[in-house]
This record gives structure tokens, sequence and C-alpha cells, in this order.
């Protein structure tokens, strides 16, 4: 009696052995060449959804791959553990956040043990474990040394439902990414990290092998431009300081016919007449109730207020009123621009609401600068209505009038970025503690290294108001002065949690060393990483923050190299059986663990690669599932139940056979390579289908099935690991399946004796033709040209022209 296939007692068995025998750590002694595979670390939200599924059980494939192609692979798994999160549902539960962190990261683990993957547990990491934060804290301290992190007074986001600020990157469409609530503007004084001193080395992604969209994003988030500051004097009696503009346009400079600054401008406070305030602090309080992307959007009539002060022209002189509107931001540029009307629609359309004057200082082909416009036109010929610098013509006016005002003192070309720097300040507690202390006396204060970790406190409250309890800790709080002894008071802000993620792949290098965040030896021998898997969705803000990060610890001598991860696969997002994203309010969540205890985790693991291609995602439906149990019973059926064996191997199906094994491994390495699970799996499919036909067939030639058996098996062990190491332990491969050698294919025995062609006549696909792999053009068209479907189309006609692309297609053109 055939015996059955059983996934669960399987896969529980090499769990265990696999574990035991630390299968796949990664030695740091061992001689052959590394690969350092890594999968973005999970935050511990308390089980593991499918969506995780879908982002590590690809990434275990690859790994597994690399191991079997020979190299010593390090893929270490960690939790990215701090966040507010946590603190939001220790306040709902009346618990510790830490005690409901650690809760999950226990559940996790266990969930993340019956993926079956190959994750290197010795090396794990825990981002809220004080021997990691330690380290986080040491970087802080390091990027205040060199400059790179200071604290300021600045216009930032508040989340009003999580009583904290957040960074450009994680508001979106004016919300908080995390809560939904509207976020609002305030000016606090925050801690920052100078990203931008890094802006122009980020813009460069040479030696990295990133999707087109990733560098794309990032590119257009830091928004290079070129340009010029220009400087205004404000006619204001006691105001000395200039009006300092960046413009893209400084040949426009004549047609500046008002200036606009922010309403947040520190000077519009200053400037504005007494007339004038009621109305203008009407218009920035409502402005402040407006999110950015409210203020940018180019589908609302653009609104001001006049503050009844006026700048002056430095180029002609002329008197030019200042505005407050609330399309200009103070946190772009330098909050103020110069409006030019005729040539900006934007300025042209508040010039008209608000009759301003429109000067144009181009003239234009098909325009007639000499009457009033009816819209703005960006580029034209020669400069007019601009002084000395009438008929310059448009290509060298830019650098004319730059010169000019260089020469005057009035301006420079400069380069300016839409990046802005790093906000890490989070006025929460379950965070890594900024190792800062304030003093009277002596002014904000490092922690010494000595002292680090700073320690979060244990025991926690939390109250109605969502404030961070750190500030009410008397005794956390108040410390004394490093440098002069004095009573001081630690800063009770904490950490942006990705400051903990953009370090995490230095540290899975070196995880228990206590002297160094990771050693010099340590960072040679396994950075940067060779392969990063996870969503796009971290474009502009974890995948742009590590680059960073990484670039100011190779300044620092830490790590070598320019760029943190060489080769990034972005995966698709995993729908629903509906087709929308998983919800428990659509009712359309498929859970792992029903999933892997109802068909085990390797026809999981297959199910969700077999849905689509990886980077695309696409509805999981669990009743597809059948296919894959099906393949894996069929696989389970060869390797148990072999055919009677003869000893002929040069019989037809001995050499059929062969061909289809050293195809399959040709096409398998090939998906590997490119991460085509979906199309792999159905090569595998293919294989197993046709060894089953030669097994029904009769006696099989002994030799040709063990190769095509063993191919079959070490092909699938990536994907299905715990029924191929059966397999492979039952047909005397020996231990483990996964330290065995990928198999080669003999490019003579792979290659295809026949191929279709589509038959095409005027385009459109009539017939298809089985022709010889060698075919030539002409013996292709004799065969087309006899087709009883072409014959009777033709209808004793010659064909105009015939398209031959070899193995593909065949076009006749009538």
């Amino acid at each position: 009696m055939a015996e059955r296939y059983e996934p669960h007692a399987i896969e529980s068995r090499w769990q265990a052995r696999w574990e035991a025998d630390r299968l796949y750590h990664a030695r740091d002694d061992d001689p052959r060449p590394r690969w350092y595979a890594l999968t973005m670390f999970p935050y511990p939200s308390g089980d593991l959804h499918t969506g995780h599924w879908y982002a590590m059980a690809p990434s275990d494939v690859a790994a597994r791959y690399r191991r079997m192609r020979g190299h010593n692979v390090l893929f270490p798994m960690g939790f990215d553990a701090f966040g507010l999160p946590a603190e939001n549902a220790a306040i709902k539960r009346g618990i510790d956040p830490r005690e409901w962190t650690y809760a999950n990261i226990e559940r996790m683990r266990g969930q993340l043990r019956l993926m079956g993957a190959s994750f290197d547990w010795d090396r794990e990491v825990v981002t809220s474990d004080p021997e990691y934060y330690r380290w986080t804290q040491w970087w802080f301290l390091q990027l205040y040394k060199r400059g790179l992190a200071y604290r300021a007074e600045a216009a930032a986001n508040w989340c009003p439902g999580c009583h904290t600020v957040l960074a450009n990157e994680q508001v979106v469409d004016g919300r908080c990414e995390r809560s939904d609530d509207i976020v609002e503007r305030r000016f606090l004084t925050q801690w920052f990290f100078k990203i931008t001193a890094y802006a122009e080395e980020l813009l460069r992604f040479e030696g990295i092998q990133w999707p087109e969209r990733i560098r794309t994003m990032q590119t257009n988030w830091i928004g290079r431009s070129e340009g010029a500051f220009l400087e205004f004097a404000v006619d204001v009696p006691g105001i000395e300081e200039r009006l300092k503009v960046f413009t893209t346009r400084p040949d426009t400079v004549y047609g500046a016919t008002f200036m606009v600054v922010a309403p947040e401008h520190p000077l519009v406070a200053r400037i504005t007449t007494a007339g004038q305030r009621a109305e203008v602090e009407v218009y920035a309080a409502q402005t402040s109730r407006q999110t950015e992307i409210e203020r940018l959007s180019t589908d609302t009539e653009k609104t001001g207020a006049f503050t009844g002060a006026y700048a002056i022209n430095p180029f002609n002189g002329a008197r030019v009123p200042i505005w407050i509107a609330d399309y200009v931001l103070v946190t772009y540029g330098t909050g103020a621009i110069m409006a030019v009307p005729a040539h900006d629609q934007r300025d042209f359309d508040f010039a008209r609401k608000y009759g301003l004057d429109i000067v144009p200082v181009f003239d234009h082909e098909e325009i007639d600068v000499t009457k009033p416009l009816e819209a703005a036109f960006a580029q034209g010929r020669r400069m007019v209505n601009s002084g000395p610098f009438d008929g310059t013509p448009a290509a060298d006016a830019f650098a004319r009038v730059v010169a000019f005002a260089a020469e005057r003192g009035v301006g420079e070309a400069t380069v300016n970025y839409r990046l802005r720097d790093w906000l890490i300040s989070r006025q929460r507690y379950w965070g890594a503690p900024i190792p800062m202390i304030h003093c009277e006396a002596c002014g904000i204060v490092p922690v010494p290294e000595a002292d680090l970790p700073v320690l979060l406190p244990d025991s926690v409250t939390f109250d109605a108001s969502g404030k961070s309890p750190l500030t009410r800790i008397p005794e956390w709080v108040n410390v004394p002065c490093p440098e002069c002894g004095a009573a001081a008071r630690r800063e009770t802000d904490t950490m942006d949690t990705f400051m903990c993620s953009s370090w995490y792949q230095m540290r899975y290098a070196d995880p228990h060393n206590a002297e160094h965040p990771v050693s010099p030896e340590a960072a040679a021998r396994w950075l940067p990483v060779d392969q990063y898997t996870g969503g796009a969705e971290h474009a502009v803000m974890h995948l742009l923050y590590t680059r960073f990060f990484w670039k100011a610890a190779r300044d620092m001598g830490v790590v070598q190299g320019d760029e943190p991860m060489i080769r990034l696969f972005n995966q698709g997002v995993i729908l629903g059986p509906d087709g929308n994203r998983m919800s428990k309010s659509r009712g359309n969540v498929v859970a792992p663990d029903d999933q892997v205890s109802q068909w085990g985790s390797d026809a999981f693991r297959c199910q969700l690669m077999f849905v689509g291609p990886w980077d695309q995602g696409g509805p999981y439906n669990p009743t597809g599932m059948a296919g894959i149990v099906r393949w894996l019973n069929r696989l389970w059926s060869l390797g148990t139940e072999p055919p009677e064996f003869v000893d002929d191997l040069a019989s037809e199906g001995a050499r059929a056979l062969r061909r289809a094994t050293h195809k399959t491994i040709r096409d398998v390495t090939e998906g590997m390579e490119a991460f085509s699970f979906n199309t792999l799996i159905s090569r595998l499919m293919e294989h197993t289908t046709a060894m089953q036909r030669a097994r029904d067939a009769g006696p099989v030639d002994g030799q040709a099935w063990d190769e095509a058996m063993r191919a079959a098996v070490l092909l699938t062990a990536p994907l299905a690991p715990h029924i191929a190491e059966e397999l492979w332990e039952r047909i005397g491969g020996g231990y483990s399946v996964h330290t065995a050698e990928w198999p080669a294919f003999d490019p003579e025995l792979a290659r295809d004796d026949e191929v279709e062609v589509a038959l095409q006549v005027n385009g459109k696909v009539r017939d298809r033709l089985v022709l010889p792999a060698a075919c030539t053009e002409a013996e292709a068209r004799i065969a087309a040209l006899a087709s009883p479907r072409v014959v009777a189309l033709l209808d004793g006609k010659e064909p105009r022209r015939v398209i031959y692309v070899p193995g593909r297609l065949l076009n006749i053109v009538l």
C-alpha cells in the first residue's frame, strides 16, 4: 500500500532537526564566498499575517538557493520593536508596552519557525533590547559630534491622535500614516539629523541594482533644483535683514511684481502694518489648520493677505508689495518667493485675483507681449522689459542675471533640495531615549559614552493626555550635568523608530559585540547586504534613511563602500480572495496559521508564490491550493513509489526523460535568478508530470530516473524545504538537501529540438507551426506558405512581404 504524504509530521520533525543542528548558522570562519540575504524585519504587532509570509517565504527561497549554489549565507531575522502601536496598546489595555511587545515577539518567533525559513536565529536582534539601543544611542552621539544631529525650532507635523510629531515622510495625504488623524503644523523645538548634507550623493545610484521606480521616487523626493538666491531689501523702518528668496528663474527678476512669504515666516509679524495686522493674523490662523497637501494643491483657488509692507527689487529699485499666501511653505527654500505672474500660472492667477501687475520679461513667437496676457507662459525668446538685459537670448539669460547679482552682492547661483532634514524627535515613551542632557550652565551636553545605554524606566503609567510618561518621572529626568555636576535634566524625547532600522543590517553582522556596534572585521566580512527584499512603500523613509546612515557611518570609518544594499527587490502586495487588501472589516483575511494547520507550511509557501509574479502581488484564494497539493503529492509518490528499472539509457524514453530533466534545471535556475517563482513552480509541475508519465508507461532506465528524481527534489528544496529534505533522505541523498549542490544542466540536452511558431497574416495569428529548432528562414517560409489556412487567404497571390522572428513568429503581409 502506498505511503501517505503527512506534511505536518514531516515538517515538525525537520524543523526540530534543523534547529538542533544549527543548520542555517552563518559561520564567520567559513571559507566559502559569503552571501548576505536580508528581508525587512517585522514589527511585533501580535500575529504573523499573510503579508509577512508573502515577503519572507520567497526571500527564504532565494537565500536557500544561494546556499545550494555554494555560498556561506547569512540570512538573519529580528524585530523592529520600538514604536507607537505598543504604546497605544499599553494605554488601551493598561499594561506596560514592554510586556505587550515581548509577548508578541515570542508568539511571532514561533510562527516564523512554522514557516520553515532558514533564518539564523543566533544573530537575532530586537531593537528594544538595551543591548541594541545602547548602540542606537551611540550612533546618535557620533552624528552629534560631527554636526549631523542638531536641535532647532521648526514647523513640525503634529498628530493630535498620537500626541507626537511626524517626519514629512510619515504624513500621507495630509494625515498621519498610522492613526489617520489630520496632521497639524506647529512650531516646536526638535532634534534633526542633517540628511541634507548627503542630498547630492543620495541622488547617485552607481554600483547598486535597485528598481527604477525606487530610484525615481527617491530622486523626486530629494528634489534637486538649480537656481539662485536673490536678496530683496525690506522697505520697513528698523528692518535691516533682507528678504532672501530661492528661484529657479532668476532671469525673470524684472517681472517680479509682488513677493509672497509663508504665513509662518518669522518676518511676517515684524513687517505687517497696523492696518493689515488683523487680516494677516486671521489668514495665518486659517492656514495653520490646513495640511501641506491642501496648501500645495493645484486644484484649490489661491488666497492670500497683504502685509502692508514692501520690498525693493535689487535690479530695478521697484517697490514690490509683500503678501502672505498658503501656497508658500516655510519648510521649502527660504519660505519666501518672488512672484512673476507673466511666467508662472499660479502667480498669474493670484495677480489676476488681487489686481496686481503682470509684466512679461520675455517675448514670444506666438504671443503679443505688448497686450494684456490671457495666461502665463514659461519660456520665451529674448528678454524684454529688463533694463540692460533687453535682447538677451533666453539661453544666456540665467547666467548673465546671476553673474550681475553676484557682482552687486545681492545673489548667487545655488542648488536647492526639496528634501528636509530628518526630524527624529518623538514625544513618546516607547523608543530609544535621546542621550542628551540640558544644563542651565553648560547648555546641551551629550551623555558620556561610558554611561550608555540611557535605560527606559520600568513600570510607567500613562494618563489620558497621551503625553510621554518620561516627563513625569523626576528620578529619571533629574540628573547631574556630566560637565559641571550641577542639577540638570535629561532629554525626554525619544528617537524615531526609523533610527533603529537604519543600521540594523550592520548589527546582524556582529550581534553580540559589547565593544562596537560592528567590528571592522565583521563589517569587512559581511557588509554590505548582497540582496535586500521588502516593500516599495519604504522608498522615501527606511530605504532613504538607511542609505544616509550608511554614508555617515562610512565617513566615520565604521564601514566601507558607498551603499548598504547592493541589490533590492520589492515584492508586491498579497490581497484577499476578493482582490482587496486584507482587512478584518472586509472579512477577507486569510490567517496563515489556519492555512498551515490545514495544508502544511510547504503548501502554503508554494501557493503564495504561485499566485503571480512576486513583484506584482495579487489575490490569495485558498481554493487554489488544490493544484499545489496535487503537485506535492505527485512528487511524494514519485519519490516513494519508483518505477521498475531497466538498463536502457539509449532508449527514446530515457532520452526524453533526460531532456525534460535538463530543460527543467535550466528553466528553474533562470527563474530563481529572476525571482520568477510562479513560473518555476509551473516548470516543476510539468517535470513531475513528465516523470509520472514515464513511470506509468512501463520500466524506466534507472540512471535517467535517478537523475530526474534527484533534480526534482533539489530544485524543489528552496520552495518546499520539508518535503524535499524527507525525500532526499529517502532516495539516499544524505543530510541535508539544503547543503547539497544545486544541479547543473547540459546545454545540449536542454536544447529544444522543436519550437512552436505563431503564424500571422497581416499581424493576426492564423495558425501555429511546429518547426525544427534550427530551422532557417527559407525553411520556415516554405512551411508557412504550405499551411492550408495561409493558402486559402493568399488565394493564389504572392505575399508582399514575409517577416520571420526565429523561434517565435512568422508574419505574412498580403
